[in-house]
């Protein structure tokens, strides 16, 4: 007798994920920017999730480009990570061969569980798809875990760094550094 599969899965996110999704990512950004971001910079409350929402369902259905993709790993029909792929805008990069890795986010609780690595799977094989030959993405410096997740996977720093200042008055700065990875 065998025993019972998990009913988990990668998809091509829907506009009816939109919800979902703002969700995921307001509750995500002080545990991934904490230490970072100021607590009063963060947007909360339901004003908040149902704006991430309408900008999530926007993007959703008319997105900028044909290969800006946004993938969500479910568990049943539930979201619980989302992953944001497209071509690069680095300047130092060809946005035809090079694509990126925009975002990738689990929720907190169910980390540990192979969601991450289905959609960074996902992820490379919809680059792959849409013609990428190297993906990108940005993570921030301090952000071990993510990095150690990503260089188990294949992906390597690659030299390139940035500091991006979230307020624009140079007191919240983000650094961040590169990391890439060969499609095949």
């Amino acid at each position: 007798m065998s025993s019972p599969t998990a009913d988990v899965s990668v998809r091509v996110a829907w506009a009816d994920d939109a919800a979902a999704i703002a969700d995921l990512q307001l509750r995500a950004w002080p545990e991934m920017y904490g230490g970072l971001v100021p607590a009063d910079a963060f947007p909360s409350g339901p004003e908040a999730t149902a704006h991430a929402a309408e900008t999530w369902r926007a993007a959703l259905t008319r997105p900028q480009d044909a290969r800006h993709r946004v993938l969500v790993a479910l568990e049943r029909n539930r979201v619980c990570g989302f992953a944001i792929t497209g071509p690069t805008t680095d300047p130092d990069c060809d946005p035809v061969a090079d694509g990126e890795l925009a975002e990738l986010t689990v929720d907190a609780a169910e980390r540990g569980k192979g969601h991450g690595s289905r959609l960074l799977q996902a992820a490379a094989d919809t680059m792959v798809a849409d013609r990428f030959t190297r993906a990108v993405t940005w993570t921030v410096a301090s952000d071990d875990r993510l990095r150690a997740f990503l260089v188990a996977a294949g992906w390597g720093a690659d030299g390139a760094h940035r500091e991006l200042d979230l307020d624009g008055e140079g007191t919240t700065l983000v650094k961040q550094v590169r990391l890439h990875t060969a499609l095949a």
